[in-house]
């Protein structure tokens, strides 16, 4: 390639990389609104995340076209192809964690009628998803692979106080039927939050592929710190 194609194909691929930051952010915010509308009891803002859902799907759409272009046209190798490859993951766990978002939204609805139980929990779930989802768009962002390995690891966390309040919400719904319906749509959201986490996880073990070309899917923390390390081979 001469100069001015490698100047275009380096201006090809940060603008991919603005995009998915551009998204990431989207999908933060969309989180952060929904539980907003959920503790301030704001139907408006809830279908604010619903109605610019359709804006985060867009951006996939555009995101993949960008993928799909610069994989035909200039065929990236080594670590822009690893880039290439996480974004297409990446984007795909974005647009899914805009469609959790967007279903915490429209259970918010539901609570005019029936209201939710223990809500400070959620809140507080929330606050440790929303930290995993940042931490792994910095870790896109900035290569930074500690930032990657913090969301990994707080997983664990987030498992720990989801089954916590699974088990708290059945107490109330057991000893109150009159809060059974408050308890469902509670649940609902407390899954959809834990389902964030997940995705931002994933989002996460890209990112370590991306840099280092390990893929620590399906893997314990232990083993993917070992293989960043050095300490341990892939098979």
């Amino acid at each position: 390639m001469n100069e001015h194609t490698i100047k275009r194909y380096e201006d090809e691929l940060s603008k991919l990389r603005e995009k998915v930051l551009s998204m990431g952010e989207k999908v933060i915010k969309a989180t952060r609104r929904s539980m907003n509308s959920l503790v301030k009891h704001d139907p408006k803002r809830a279908h604010k995340v619903i109605e610019r859902d359709s804006t985060i799907n867009a951006l996939e759409i555009e995101i993949d076209e960008m993928t799909r272009t610069l994989l035909a046209l200039r065929q990236p190798a080594a670590g822009d192809l690893r880039f290439v490859i996480t974004t297409i993951k990446v984007v795909t766990d974005l647009e899914r964690i805009g469609d959790l978002a967007e279903g915490i939204a429209v259970n918010m609805l539901k609570t005019e009628e029936h209201p939710v139980i223990r809500i400070s929990s959620l809140q507080s779930l929330a606050d440790l998803v929303i930290e995993q989802l940042s931490a792994s768009l910095h870790a896109f962002a900035e290569r930074d692979i500690d930032a990657a390995m913090k969301c990994i690891e707080g997983d664990e966390r987030v498992d720990e106080k989801y089954k916590s309040m699974q088990r708290e919400y059945l107490t109330y719904m057991l000893e109150d039927p009159r809060q059974i319906t408050g308890g469902l749509i509670t649940t609902n959201i407390a899954k959809y939050l834990e389902r964030i986490g997940d995705h931002a996880v994933n989002i996460s073990e890209m990112v370590i592929y991306m840099i280092k070309g390990h893929d620590v899917r399906h893997v314990d923390h232990e083993t993917a710190a070992a293989l960043i390390s050095g300490k341990l081979e892939e098979d």
